[in-house]
C-alpha cells in the first residue's frame, strides 16, 4: 500500500481510536491516552503534509454501481491538497496543544470552575471532534465532507455542554440548532446537485445551469455562515463561551468555525468560475458581520466573549479574501487561506492565555482584574504576543495574511474603500486589545490578581508553543498557499 495513503488513513484512524480508548479508560488514564493519540496524529499530519507537497494526493474507493449517477464515480476517499494541508496543520498541531493543556485545566485546581469528573466523556468527544475535523479536511467530495461536517456539529454540542450547568446546556443546544440550520441547507444542496448532475464532486457544481448553480452555492454559503457564526447566525458563538476554555480555543477559534470558511474556499478553487454576484454577496455580508463584531466586542467585560466576537470578525476577513478570489485576485484568495492558519495560531494563543488567567485568578472579568503581570508574567507576555499577532503587527502571523488580503483588495473593484474599512478594523482592534492588556496586566494588583500564579507546566508549555506558532505559522503556510489559484482546481 502507498505510504501516502497509509499516512492519511492513520490520520483518521489514530484520533478515532484515541477517542474510543479514552472513553472506556479509567479517569486518570483518559488524558494520557488522548495526549498520546493527539501527539501521534500531529506527527502523522505534519509528515503527510510534507510528503504531499507540492502536488497533493488523491485516493478514491471504487464506484458504487447500486447508486444512480455517473458510472464508476467513487463516493468516498481521501484527498490532501494545498488548501486541506493548511487545515490539517491547524487541526493537528493546535489540537495536540489543546489536549496537552486540557490535562491540567480539567482538574480540581482550576480556580474558576473545578473539574472533578467527566474526564472520559470530555476526551472522547474532544478526540472525536479531532477526527471529524480531519475528515472534513481530507474529504474529496461534498458527500463525505457533509458526513464529517455533521459529526463536528454533534461533537461541538457535547463539548459546549460538558459542564452540564444550565447555561452550558442552553448554549450547547443553541449551537446545535443554529449550525443544524446550516446543515439542512448543505443537505438540500447535496440533493439538488446529485439530482441534476449525478455527482457529489465539488467541480460538478460548475456543470449546473446558471440558476441552479447559484441556488446550490447559496445553500452551501448559508451552511458556511452558520458554521462560521456569520450574520445572521452569529449569536451562538459568544454563548458557546460557556464551554471549557480549551474547547473554546479549539472548536471556536482554530477548528470548527474554520470548517465553514474552508467549505467556501474549497468551492472557489474547484475548477469552475463562481459568479461575481455571489462574490459581492459574500463581501457585503462579511463586512456587515465585521461591523457587528467590532461594535460587540468593544462592550464586553468577559475576556472570552471579547475573543469570540473577534473570532467572528476574523472569519469575515477570510470570507472577504475568498470573495476577492471570486473577483480574480489570486493574492487575496491566498491571503484568505493563509489567514485560516495564522488566525488559528494567534487566537488559540489568546484563548489559552485567558483560560490560564481564569485558572489562576478565578475570573475572566476585565473589571475584576488589574496588575496581573506581577503574578502571572507568562500570561502577560502571551497575551501581548497573541494580541499583536491577531491585529497584524509585523513580523507576527496575521500581518502576513492581512497583507495579502489588503493587496488583493487593491486589485478588485472598490478596493480602496474596502482597504480603508479593513485597516480601520485593524486599528480599532489594536487599540482596544492594548487597552485591555493595560487594564488587566498593569497597575496595582486587584484582590483576585493578588492570589493568582502561573499555571502548571502542561498549560505553560502550550502557551509557549502557541507563541512560537505566532512567529512561524506564516513561514510554514506561505509556500503552501502560493500554490492556490482561484478557479483553477487542483
Amino acid at each position: 500500500m502507498d505510504l501516502m495513503l497509509l499516512l492519511m488513513l492513520a490520520l483518521l484512524v489514530v484520533p478515532a481510536a484515541g477517542a474510543v480508548v479514552a472513553g472506556i479508560s479509567r479517569p486518570r488514564a483518559a488524558p494520557v491516552v488522548a495526549v498520546l493519540a493527539s501527539l501521534a496524529a500531529m506527527v502523522i499530519g505534519v509528515a503527510a503534509v510534507i510528503r504531499a507537497y507540492p502536488h497533493g494526493a488523491d485516493f478514491r474507493l471504487g464506484g458504487m454501481p447500486w447508486l444512480p449517477g455517473r458510472a464508476g464515480e467513487s463516493l468516498f476517499g481521501l484527498a490532501l491538497n494545498p488548501l486541506s494541508s493548511v487545515m490539517v496543520l491547524v487541526i493537528t498541531v493546535i489540537g495536540f496543544l489543546i489536549v496537552l493543556y486540557s490535562t491540567e485545566y480539567l482538574s480540581a485546581r482550576n480556580a474558576e470552575h473545578p473539574h472533578r469528573n467527566g474526564q472520559q466523556r470530555y476526551y472522547f468527544w474532544l478526540m472525536l471532534f479531532f477526527t471529524s475535523m480531519v475528515g472534513v479536511a481530507l474529504a474529496p467530495n461534498l458527500l463525505q465532507l457533509f458526513i464529517f461536517w455533521e459529526m463536528t456539529t454533534l461533537s461541538s454540542w457535547a463539548l459546549i455542554s460538558h459542564t452540564q450547568e444550565p447555561a452550558a446546556t442552553r448554549a450547547g443546544f443553541k449551537a446545535l440548532i443554529m449550525t443544524h440550520i446550516g446543515g439542512f441547507g448543505f443537505l438540500v444542496a447535496l440533493l439538488l446537485l446529485f439530482a441534476a448532475a449525478g455527482s457529489f464532486e465539488f467541480a460538478a457544481i460548475g456543470e449546473l445551469p446558471g440558476g441552479l448553480k447559484v441556488a446550490v452555492f447559496v445553500l452551501l454559503l448559508v451552511a458556511a455562515w452558520a458554521k462560521s457564526a456569520q450574520i445572521p447566525f452569529h449569536t451562538w458563538l459568544p454563548d458557546a463561551m460557556e464551554a471549557p476554555t480549551p474547547v473554546s480555543a479549539y472548536l471556536h477559534a482554530a477548528a470548527m468555525v474554520k470548517a465553514g470558511v474552508y467549505l467556501v474556499a474549497r468551492l472557489v478553487i474547484s475548477g469552475w468560475a463562481v459568479p461575481q454576484d455571489i462574490g459581492i454577496v459574500m463581501a457585503v455580508m462579511a463586512l456587515l458581520t465585521m461591523l457587528m463584531g467590532v461594535l460587540a466586542y468593544l462592550r464586553q467585560d468577559d475576556l472570552k466573549k471579547l475573543l469570540a466576537y473577534s473570532t467572528i470578525v476574523h472569519l469575515a476577513y477570510v470570507l472577504i479574501g475568498i470573495s476577492l478570489g471570486v473577483f480574480g485576485s489570486k493574492v487575496g484568495y491566498q491571503g484568505a487561506a493563509l489567514h485560516i492558519l495564522c488566525h488559528g495560531a494567534a487566537k488559540g494563543t489568546l484563548f489559552l492565555c485567558v483560560g490560564a488567567i481564569a485558572y489562576g485568578a478565578g475570573t475572566r472579568r476585565i473589571s475584576q482584574l488589574s496588575g496581573l503581570a506581577r503574578k502571572m508574567p507568562l500570561e502577560a507576555v502571551t497575551f501581548m504576543v497573541g494580541a499583536l499577532a491577531v491585529t497584524g503587527i509585523p513580523p507576527l502571523s496575521c500581518f502576513w495574511s492581512k497583507l495579502f488580503i489588503f493587496a488583493g483588495a487593491l486589485e478588485s473593484p472598490g478596493g480602496v474603500a474596502l482597504l480603508v474599512l479593513l485597516v480601520a478594523e485593524s486599528a480599532i482592534s489594536f487599540g482596544w486589545l492594548m487597552w485591555v492588556a493595560q487594564r488587566v496586566f498593569l497597575g496595582r494588583p486587584s484582590q483576585v490578581a493578588a492570589a493568582a500564579a502561573d499555571p502548571p507546566w502542561p498549560m505553560s508549555v502550550a502557551l509557549v508553543a502557541c507563541m512560537v506558532l505566532c512567529v512561524v505559522a506564516p513561514y510554514v503556510g506561505l509556500p503552501i498557499v502560493k500554490l492556490l489559484v482561484p478557479g483553477g482546481g487542483f
